[in-house]
């Protein structure tokens, strides 16, 4: 007997409201046809989000004074769920100014692609459990023409060099100075954990994090990577978490705790450490994979996309936290990819009125349209191939949930920034590398 899906009543509700018989037979070319209804479950479900955000800001405490109102800016088209949970997110704290990206969607608490400022406060939730999740690119002096008829030697030679997936430990000892620095893991209180991150650094995990070869305008050789600072990050996030009284859950009030406590002092010390870390990771992966290519690095991009960050905006010192969103002051560059059968972008931040709205903050990706289930059920994966050959991509690993159709088109969320931040390289893809289907990685942003 079929299963129930939670949102069918009132999807068929809107169906019939639409003038559509909800078991009418709905044809789908390569797959099987779908009754009427399933068309509105993404509504049905969007419905359900702006309802329980709407119960997590009627039961918040009353915000300061000073704190109320404060100026949402909304870039680009976004359902009503992502509004809702970020308005309710905005209403706990110092929060002194918010912006919602073009790649935005639901988060866990915040949401994706969300960007808050706040006086003397950090908030937990919004930086999220992968903390100093990010990208970084590289330029080699190597051509594209020189290495793209060994595209299936090197994927599979990154594949079996670095690790991927959930709980993974590195096959190579990575020695760094980092692990020295006693001072920084007491005060993190993650001196516990010390040896464990040791044996993670450079571990990528899964979900949406990888290591891809691509090839820019000037047919220069770029290695991109995507993750963040893995069991460390998250075992500090829970641990401070907790501490400060908060819950996990996609539709509950964001932990936001003092500067000044001794919770939001250790907190930030995590930060910064997890932070360092996620670097050090990034950095041993891109040059365990140039050595595999060859050449000189010309070009180095990198930044976090999940972190807090101190910053003075009109004239305030401030904590900007960043979920899903890259940094792009003037002149910053950052490095922002698309999907596995998408190109990815070199941007460049710029002076502007919308920049300075935006807290100087830009997408860190395309953005999802399409939740990991949802996407698993809606397309095959002789879709995603046919997406992936058409773009002469070599892959290796992945799943459904990461396929392209899952994504919105970069280009399409760029254009909403363009005034805020500029292309400076278009980076297509050759070679990706991700965790296998079969790899569940609770690290992941």
């Amino acid at each position: 007997m079929r299963q129930k899906d939670r949102h069918e009543d009132r999807a068929r509700a809107l169906a019939v409201a639409a003038g559509i018989d909800p078991d009418a037979r709905v044809e789908r070319p390569g797959m099987r046809s779908m009754p009427a209804w399933c068309q509105f479950r993404d509504a049905a479900r969007a419905e359900e989000h702006v309802e329980k955000a709407q119960e997590v800001a009627a039961g918040l405490a009353p915000q300061a004074e000073a704190y109320r109102n404060s100026p949402l800016t909304v870039i680009g088209s976004h359902d009503a769920g992502t509004v809702a949970q970020m308005k309710s997110c905005m209403g706990v704290g110092n929060a002194v100014a918010g912006v919602i990206c073009a790649d935005g969607h639901l988060g866990y608490v915040q949401p994706v692609g969300g960007v808050i400022a706040y006086d003397k406060q950090i908030s937990i939730s919004g930086v999220g459990f992968d903390i100093g999740c990010g990208n970084m690119a590289v330029r080699l002096d190597v051509q594209y023409v020189s290495v793209k008829g060994q595209a299936d030697k090197l994927a599979r030679a990154i594949a079996t060099s670095i690790s991927f997936g959930v709980g993974r430990s590195n096959d190579e000892r990575v020695v760094h100075d980092l692990f020295d620095d006693d001072a920084a893991w007491t005060m993190a209180g993650m001196s516990d954990y010390r040896q464990k991150a040791r044996a993670q650094l450079g571990t990528v995990g899964s979900g949406n994090h990888y290591v891809d070869l691509m090839a820019d305008e000037a047919g220069f050789v770029w290695i991109g990577v995507h993750f963040g600072s893995r069991g460390l990050g998250h075992t500090s996030a829970t641990r401070y978490l907790k501490a400060a009284g908060g819950k996990d859950g996609m539709h509950v009030p964001p932990a936001v705790v003092d500067e000044a406590s001794d919770i939001g002092e250790q907190y930030i010390a995590a930060l910064t450490l997890a932070g360092r870390y996620a670097y050090a990771g990034r950095e041993w992966v891109v040059e365990r994979v140039r050595k595999m290519i060859g050449g000189n690095v010309m070009e180095s991009v990198h930044n976090h996309h999940n972190y807090a960050w101190r910053e003075t905006h009109d004239g305030r010192d401030l904590w900007v936290v960043r979920k899903g969103a890259t940094p792009a002051f003037p002149g910053q560059r950052g490095f922002v990819g698309g999907s596995m059968g998408d190109d990815a972008v070199i941007v460049e931040g710029v002076e502007s009125a919308e920049a300075k709205t935006a807290l100087y903050s830009t997408v860190h990706g395309a953005g999802r349209l399409h939740g990991r289930t949802s996407a698993k059920k809606r397309f095959t994966r002789a879709e995603m191939d046919a997406w992936i050959a058409r773009r002469g991509v070599t892959l290796v690993g992945a799943d459904l949930d990461e396929s392209p159709m899952a994504y919105r088109r970069l280009d399409e969320v760029l254009v909403h920034h363009a005034a805020s931040a500029r292309v400076v390289h278009r980076l297509r893809p050759f070679v990706v590398v991700m965790a296998g289907p079969r790899d569940v990685d609770p690290f992941k942003d």
